[in-house]
C-alpha cells in the first residue's frame, strides 16, 4: 500500500506543536507494518536550515503562478522514510513562524501558501507512472483542500482527514478563491459562514475523519466542542472515528534521552533529583529540593487556560510552589508570566519560546507538569511527562480522559493513578488540583508510587500505527501484506517519477 501523508509541520524540520511530533513518529511506526508511506511538508526557511542530505530535487513548474517550485526529497530522521519538501521561495523562504510573522501575525497569503501544498498532494496523485498513493492522508485545515482537488478524477487514492485541533479551520475571505485554482464549484463547499473553510472542505468530502483521541471524537460532535462544525460531523458520524496519538520513547525517554544531565528510569530513579537541581540552577531557581517544582509548557492562548493559571499561582507561590514556564503566544499572558518571575524571583522562572532540549531537561527537572486546557484533543506533553516521572495536573476533557487516570483515594491505593484531574475550567477548581496533588508530594513513599505507575505506563506508537493501518486497509481495499520497496528511478521531472 502506497500513502501519501499531507502535513504543515514535522520534527525536526518544522515544528509549533504536537503536530510535527505526530508526523515524526507515526509514518514511521507504518513503515515497519510494510506500508510505502511518504510525507510532504512545506519548505519553510527553518527546514531548508535544518536539510543535510538532498537526496533529490524534482521540478514542479510553477502550480499557482508563484514562481518555480520543487520537490526537495530527504528522509526522516532515524529513518528511511521519504519526505518531499515542497520548495517555494516566495510562499516560504521567510523568516518568523511557520503560520504567522515574527510580530505574531497570520501571514497574509496563508490560503495560498497552504493551497500550493495540496495541490502539489493531487498532482503526485495524479501523475500517471509515477508513484502514486492508494491513500493521501492529509491532516488538519493545511490539507483540507486535497479531497476536493481530487473530487472530479474517475481514478483517485482514497482519502483520510486527521483533524487534530477543530479550532485551526483554515477560514479566509471568500475573495481568495480568485488565486487558489480551485474548481468553479468550490465555494458550495467551502462556504461557512461566508467565509471560506478548508477544513470544513476536507471534513465534508474526505472518504474518512478521524481525530487524536476516542474521547474528542464523541466530544466534536456536541455543540460544546464543535465550534461550529458539530452539525457536518454528526452527519459524517459514520466515518468518524477516534484513534490515541502515541508517544515516540525513541526521543522522550529518560535512560536514553541525551539532552538530560543524568539518565534515569523506573528501576533506576535517583538521578531524577539531579535533575531537578540542574534544572533549578539553570533557571535561577532557589536550590530547594524538597518544595514541588511545577512545569507549564503549553501555548499561551485561551484554549490552555493561561488566565486561569495566572489567577491560581500567586497564592501557591506564597505557600512555598516553585514554577517554570517554558511557552510562547499571546504576547498580553506573555508579559503577565514575566511580572509574575519579577515578583517572586527564585520561585519562577519564565522562558518565552519553546527550545526542544530546554523542554526535554525542564520535565525531567520538574515534579508536576500543570497542562489545564479547556478542550484538549489529545496531549502529547502530558503522556511524555509521564514517562519522566513528571505527574500530569489537567483538565478532564479529550484526551486527557483517555490517557490520565486521576489520583483519588482508590486509584492511589491500587496503584492505578497516574496523575491529578479536574473537571470545570475554574480556578476554584485548578487550585484544589494542584494542592490534591502537593499534598501527595508530601507523602514520599505514595508519591514515588504514583510516579512509578505514570512511567510504566506505555503508549508506544505500534498499537495506534495498527489503527491506521486496518482503516487505510478498510478504505483501500488493500489486503494486509508487507510490500517490497519501490525502486525508485532518479529523475529531474515529476511526469517521469516512477516507482
Amino acid at each position: 500500500m502506497r500513502v501519501l501523508y499531507v502535513t504543515s509541520e514535522v520534527f525536526p524540520y518544522a515544528k509549533t506543536g504536537g503536530l510535527a511530533d505526530v508526523s515524526a513518529a507515526l509514518p514511521v511506526a507504518l513503515k515497519e507494518l510494510g506500508i510505502d508511506i511518504r510525507v510532504l511538508v512545506p519548505g519553510y526557511q527553518q527546514a531548508l536550515e535544518r536539510v543535510r542530505d538532498i537526496k533529490r530535487t524534482i521540478s514542479l513548474g510553477d502550480p499557482l503562478g508563484c514562481g518555480d517550485v520543487r520537490l526537495l526529497e530527504t528522509h526522516l530522521s532515524h529513518s528511511d522514510v521519504p519526505v518531499w519538501l515542497v520548495d517555494c521561495p516566495k510562499l516560504y523562504l521567510r523568516p518568523g513562524g511557520l503560520y504567522q510573522s515574527q510580530d505574531g501575525a497570520e501571514w497574509p497569503d496563508n490560503a495560498l501558501r497552504f493551497a500550493l501544498l495540496n495541490h502539489v498532494a493531487a498532482g503526485i496523485a495524479n501523475e500517471p507512472g509515477g508513484w502514486r498513493p492508494d491513500l493521501i492522508h492529509c491532516n488538519d485545515w493545511h490539507a483540507g483542500l486535497v479531497p476536493l482537488l481530487l473530487s472530479s478524477e474517475q481514478s483517485r487514492p482514497a482519502t483520510l482527514l486527521t483533524i487534530h485541533n477543530l479550532a485551526y479551520q483554515g477560514v479566509f475571505p471568500v475573495d481568495e478563491l480568485a488565486r487558489l485554482d480551485l474548481p468553479p464549484s468550490a465555494f458550495e463547499t467551502m462556504e461557512f459562514y461566508g467565509k471560506i473553510s478548508f477544513l470544513k472542505t476536507g471534513m465534508a468530502l474526505a472518504d474518512a475523519i478521524t481525530t487524536v483521541s476516542p474521547n474528542y471524537a464523541n466530544e466534536i460532535v456536541t455543540p460544546e466542542y464543535g465550534c461550529g462544525l458539530e452539525g457536518l460531523l454528526q452527519h459524517r458520524s459514520p466515518d468518524l472515528s477516534g484513534i490515541l496519538n502515541g508517544a515516540d520513547y525513541r526521543i522522550w525517554d529518560p535512560s536514553t534521552d541525551p539532552h538530560l544531565v543524568c539518565n534515569y528510569s523506573s528501576r533506576s530513579f535517583a538521578a531524577k533529583a539531579d535533575c531537578k537541581r540542574a534544572i533549578q540552577a539553570e533557571l535561577g531557581l532557589n536550590p530547594r529540593a524538597n518544595v514541588p517544582l511545577v512545569a507549564f509548557m503549553s501555548r499561551l492562548v485561551h484554549q490552555k487556560m493561561p488566565d486561569v493559571v495566572l489567577e491560581t499561582l500567586p497564592d501557591l507561590i506564597e505557600d512555598g510552589m516553585q514554577f517554570v514556564l517554558v511557552a510562547e503566544g499571546d504576547a498580553g499572558y506573555q508579559a503577565k508570566f514575566r511580572e509574575l518571575a519579577v515578583r517572586y524571583p527564585g520561585q519562577v522562572a519564565v522562558r518565552i519560546g519553546y527550545e526542544e532540549a530546554l523542554g526535554h531537561r525542564v520535565l525531567s527537572g520538574a515534579d508536576m507538569l500543570l497542562h489545564p486546557s479547556r478542550f484538549e484533543p489529545c496531549g502529547l506533553v502530558p503522556i511524555y511527562a509521564m514517562r519522566y516521572g513528571t505527574i500530569p495536573l489537567v483538565r478532564r476533557s479529550g484526551g486527557m480522559a483517555d490517557t490520565v487516570t486521576d489520583a483519588t483515594p482508590e486509584t492511589t491505593r491500587e496503584g492505578t493513578a497516574t496523575g491529578f484531574s479536574f473537571e470545570n475550567p475554574t480556578a476554584d477548581e485548578l487550585t484544589v488540583c494542584i494542592r490534591r496533588a502537593v499534598s501527595l508530594y508530601g507523602q514520599p513513599i505514595a508519591w514515588r508510587r504514583l510516579q512509578s505507575a505514570a512511567m510504566r505506563q506505555d503508549f508506544s506508537w505500534q498499537r495506534s500505527a495498527a489503527a491506521y493501518g486496518d482503516l487505510y486497509r478498510s478504505l483501500t481495499g488493500t489486503a494486509a501484506l508487507e510490500l517490497p520497496e519501490p525502486v525508485i528511478v532518479q529523475t529531474d521531472d515529476l511526469e517521469k517519477l516512477t516507482a
